[in-house]
């Protein structure tokens, strides 16, 4: 076993776009598990958008991290020495371990990774807490029918592409914006998306109208910003936009200028009779299991398919994460920290 554990902690509160001296990587000795604990080496680690948020002070849904305080992430790792008898050495279990490589925990919110069933980084996106995230907003808020038009955001992601697939297998038509022919082109030829539309070319709304010509049933919005402001003309009546992320905002340090758009946001929700809706995905804690069941079966049937932007070494994670929030990434975004 290792003498000391590499982290990556906080050491400042970034201001607009995060920077590489926002993260420091230190050393520190590898913790000892106390009774009823077990000691886990990280393999994977995940990246998320939502991170963003916990490197700010600002009152959220989760307290934020401190700073000098390894930065908040779910992780899948290896048992490596257990005074618990739950949990065997050797064992994958995923926790909440942070940018670090070791952790101690008494495996309470963890849950053990089959590595036979699937490749287990998997239970970091498309069958962890990105593609929970997927499923139960779609089907919980946005409550897609057949026959309607589904568009959702950043759809290469690993909760915009199963939107989409779900929306499919629902028998809606599923429409996803991302930035770039060839994330446009993998939505359409890879993973069946009746149309993708690149947000950063110029016509980009017109292209939105174009591609939704009976207008938009649902917008699962991860983004907000430009794409919102093409999405809501288009919007029809009883319209239901499940909230995950407004990613294009997590950097700003100010109120975007402009007129105030609200009066006219809240007479075509009134009008409209729209349901915009945010949510956490805990908020759904009860469907864990059924939606672990049903993703699973879909995947191992070839239904769902998902594509991993895997990035080498946790000394990577701060530079990758930077990426991340400039949509630099081409699906779900995990870290190899060992294996």
């Amino acid at each position: 076993m290792a003498a000391m554990n590499r982290r990556i902690v906080l050491a400042s509160r970034p201001h607009g776009e995060p920077k590489p001296e926002d993260f420091r990587l230190e050393e520190v000795p590898v913790p000892t598990p106390g009774p009823g604990e077990i000691l886990l080496r990280t393999q994977w680690l995940s990246l998320d958008p939502y991170m963003r948020g916990r490197m700010s002070a600002a009152k959220s849904y989760a307290a934020p991290v401190e700073i000098g305080q390894p930065i908040t992430a779910e992780t899948v790792g290896e048992v490596v020495a257990s005074n618990n008898p739950a949990f065997k050495v050797g064992e994958l279990w995923t926790a909440f371990a942070g940018w670090q490589e070791y952790f101690v925990t008494d495996g309470k919110g963890s849950r053990r990774v089959d590595p036979d069933a699937a490749p287990p980084s998997t239970a970091l996106g498309v069958l962890g807490m990105p593609g929970m995230t997927a499923y139960t907003g779609l089907l919980n808020i946005g409550e897609p029918k057949a026959g309607e038009t589904v568009v959702v955001a950043a759809a290469t992601g690993p909760v915009g592409s199963l939107v989409g697939q779900i929306a499919r297998l629902k028998g809606a038509r599923a429409v996803g914006v991302a930035g770039g022919p060839d994330k446009c082109r993998y939505l359409t030829e890879e993973l069946g998306f009746d149309a993708a539309i690149d947000h950063r070319a110029p016509d980009f709304a017109d292209a939105l109208a174009r591609a939704c010509p009976k207008g938009i049933d649902v917008y699962f919005e991860n983004v907000g910003g430009a794409v919102f402001d093409a999405v809501l003309p288009l919007l029809n009546d009883f319209a239901r936009l499940p909230v995950c992320g407004l990613v294009s905002s997590y950097n700003a340090t100010e109120v975007p200028p402009g007129p105030d758009r609200q009066p006219a946001l809240m007479r075509m929700v009134l009008t409209k009779r729209l349901r915009i809706q945010g949510f956490i995905v805990w908020d759904f804690a009860s469907q864990a299991e059924e939606f672990r069941r049903e993703v699973g079966t879909w995947v191992k049937e070839g239904r769902v398919r998902y594509r991993e932007d895997v990035v080498e070494g946790l000394e990577k994670a701060p530079e990758a994460f930077i990426g991340l929030l400039k949509g630099r990434n081409f699906g779900k975004l995990v870290v190899r920290v060992a294996g």
